[in-house]
């Protein structure tokens, strides 16, 4: 079985197997096998809309994890022409599970930041499995704050399991970055949009994510732990993983519910790596879309949109206790 098809996608898997080996043997033979086939390829279908249709918490965190899924540097080809990588923080070195760089987007040049993760062993080592460290984050400030200089829209692509917590990333200032970058991101003058394509790991995913549209795509999740740590922490057991992506509230459907995403990227059923153009294509209409409406707000307008919308995320309304004459709590 194919190590890329997930537990719950195996199903597929056999009627497309299936499909094949009747055509290649209606192709080999004299026997017309075309209604046999057509049969197939409509449970084929169904089984598509039954099982992507319904999909649980835990199996969207499994295809947001997908290693087929687009990255960062995938959406950045597709989407944008006359790339230019930056590189460094300008104090340690450069981390290369954070790109940063300049583009054009339908002629307006734009700044591009997110998480890269790797396609390989080798490439994953690189990039650290898209988790940054310290200097990533300062790489990232450094990037928005040039954008702010030349007046540059900032589109944000987040990615990761979480920042690096290694002892080495402690010793230069890993919470310190990312609090650093939450802060001054609050008083950027230019427009910010992100996507969550992928992984959103707590602090990692947060220290790049503030900004004044954040969107999601179907299969992504955003969560202040992963499922994993969640269940070694309330389960003292990782197996119960499935169980807690169910209460974390993670799944995009979960954060529009609660206000904290401001929309849901349609995927391609099955997912963003089945057709990354047809992603690519949603998630650039949403751009442009949205940089209409916010290049024409004045730079203390959109900060003081920007830090409303965080105050509200979290609110709620509880109700006094109606307390009846003579009745005690």
């Amino acid at each position: 079985m194919n190590g890329d098809v997930l537990e719950f996608e195996k199903p597929i898997l056999q009627l497309e197997k299936k499909i094949e080996e009747l055509e290649d043997f209606s192709k080999n033979s004299d026997i017309d096998l075309s209604k046999e086939i057509n049969k197939l390829q409509d449970r084929l279908e169904k089984a598509k809309k039954d099982i992507f249709g319904n999909l649980s918490p835990w199996q969207r965190v499994q295809l947001a994890r997908h290693p087929k899924r687009p990255y960062t540097l995938d959406y950045i080809q597709m989407l944008t022409s006359e790339f230019i990588e930056l590189h460094g923080d300008g104090v340690f070195g450069d981390d290369k599970a954070m790109i940063t760089g300049l583009a054009k987007l339908n002629g307006q040049r734009v700044v591009l930041i997110g998480h890269q993760k790797g396609r390989n062993t080798k490439e994953n080592i690189m990039r650290n499995f898209g988790s940054a460290h310290p200097e990533g984050y300062r790489k990232a400030i450094r990037i928005m704050k040039l954008a702010e200089k030349y007046n540059l829209p900032i589109v944000v692509f987040i990615d990761t399991p979480g920042a690096y917590p290694g002892i080495g990333a402690e010793e230069r200032g890993q919470a310190n970055s990312i609090a650093n970058n939450l802060r001054e991101m609050t008083q950027l003058k230019v427009p910010i949009i992100i996507f969550i394509i992928g992984e959103g790991g707590s602090g990692g995913a947060l220290g790049i994510g503030l900004g004044d549209k954040i969107y999601g795509l179907e299969n992504s999740y955003y969560s202040v732990i992963s499922p994993e740590g969640c269940a070694a922490i309330l389960w003292r057991d990782r197996n119960n993983a499935s169980d807690a992506a169910e209460v974390l509230k993670l799944t995009s459907q979960d954060l529009l519910e609660l206000k904290i995403i401001d929309g849901i990227v349609k995927e391609p059923l099955g997912g963003a790596h089945k057709n990354p153009e047809e992603a690519m294509r949603s998630i650039k209409k949403i751009i442009n879309r949205d940089l209409i409406e916010l290049n024409k707000l004045p730079s203390n307008v959109l900060i003081k949109k920007r830090y409303e919308k965080f105050r509200k995320i979290g609110e709620f309304i509880e109700n006094p206790y109606d307390f009846e004459e003579g009745k005690e709590e």
